[in-house]
């Protein structure tokens, strides 16, 4: 029987639809990196070997992470990695790789994490905040001269730290940069807010470009050592930028950990049956990344593919640590409700080249490099 005119332009209509709606539901692709210590060693070889895997399934050696993901989040020295992944170049293009990023941190620890001795008979070893200040500046600094900010990144980005003077977290975010100038920062003291680990460095005055807002900031990890949750739910209540996100079924997160701080039990308890005081940080940074893995695992529980947890079962934080190498030999670890964990057959750099296959097949990111960053900029009448 023959299918009227009418009949054809219906069903091409329908058609239509169908695809635009498929294409509108592609999923969005979340990267998080977690802080704790001072260390890459997780995080470094797990960032590189998942850029590497993306360039060599597509074939192009010019692939970078940000080609491949709508939101990166970092904490601590894992803001380092992923605001230097996604600093823009100029040109949309990301300034530095994976490799060139944990190069980076590798090779100039020692003045971002420089040990200087203060009080008065100079007992006391803390960092230098002035030269991880100068370290920072210098990298984030364009060629042109341009100091880099919230606004300037590839992608959306996240980074959190803890506010004195409100008592409360406060994310900084790409999108509240390119909503008002008060909520645009410097990228170099971005960092340095989520950096300072307030055992180890002075809290640090941080204001936005137009001077509207103030933070006195201390380490982000204390409270967002693992920073999945907020790109979670950052992303699902960001309309603008995730306009048909609608829950976690639309999500992609790759969660990637940076080993134990608080070591194995022993080094927890002094010879008098007490916890020991220099550990109580690190329990606490462990704790918060934990606990929010076990809430995103639960989240996902219905798609568990949609969400991986890449991390170290080994203690970084003493003597006994993984190689780069080893990190991405090891088994991969996954949480189970109910505070459960189970070891995979599958190691962690398996993992990574199982999440990399699925985001190649659902193509580059759709999102424009920077979205925002012609828009007029209209600050607040009163600062924060």
């Amino acid at each position: 029987m023959e299918i009227s005119r009418v009949t054809l332009e219906i069903f091409s209509k329908l058609e239509k639809k169908w695809l635009s709606h498929c294409e509108g539901n592609k999923k969005t692709r979340v990267l998080s990196i977690d802080g704790g210590g001072t260390s890459t060693t997780v995080s470094g070889a797990s960032l590189i070997h998942l850029e590497e895997q993306i360039q060599a399934k597509t074939g192009d050696s010019n692939a970078r992470i940000v080609d491949f993901f709508d939101i990166i989040a970092g904490t601590g020295v894992g803001a380092v990695l992923a605001v230097m992944i996604n600093a823009d170049d100029g040109n949309g293009r990301p300034l530095f790789t994976a490799r060139e990023a944990v190069k980076f941190v590798t090779e100039r620890r020692n003045e971002l994490f420089k040990e200087v001795s203060v009080g008065f008979f100079r007992r006391k070893r803390m960092f230098s905040g002035k030269s991880m200040e100068k370290v920072l500046k210098q990298v984030l600094t364009r060629e042109d001269g341009k100091v880099l900010t919230l606004k300037d990144t590839c992608k959306p980005l996240l980074v959190p730290c803890f506010d004195l003077k409100s008592s409360a977290p406060f994310v900084f975010s790409r999108a509240d940069a390119c909503e008002s100038a008060s909520f645009d920062f410097e990228l170099w003291s971005v960092i340095r807010a989520t950096s300072g680990d307030p055992s180890m460095l002075k809290p640090f005055t941080l204001c936005s470009v137009d001077a509207k807002t103030s933070c006195l900031a201390v380490d982000g990890g204390l409270v967002m050592n693992n920073p999945t949750a907020i790109a979670v739910t950052h992303a699902l209540h960001n309309k603008r930028e995730f306009p048909s996100l609608t829950g976690v079924e639309d999500l992609v997160v790759i969660s990637i950990g940076n080993g134990s701080l608080s070591g194995s039990p022993h080094r927890k308890i002094n010879r008098h049956g007490e916890c020991r005081m220099s550990s109580v940080v690190d329990i606490a940074l462990d704790g918060v990344s934990d606990t929010v893995d076990q809430m995103l695992s639960n989240a996902f529980c219905w798609n568990p593919t949609n969400y991986v947890r890449i991390q170290s079962n080994c203690y970084i934080n003493g003597s006994v640590g993984p190689t780069m190498e080893e990190v991405l030999t090891e088994r991969g670890v996954e949480s189970l409700p109910f505070g459960a964990k189970r070891l995979l057959t599958e190691t962690n750099g398996q993992r990574i080249e199982s999440f990399v296959k699925r985001l190649v097949a659902s193509r580059r990111s759709s999102l424009p490099p920077s979205p925002c960053k012609d828009n007029a900029v209209t600050p607040l009448v009163n600062g924060r």
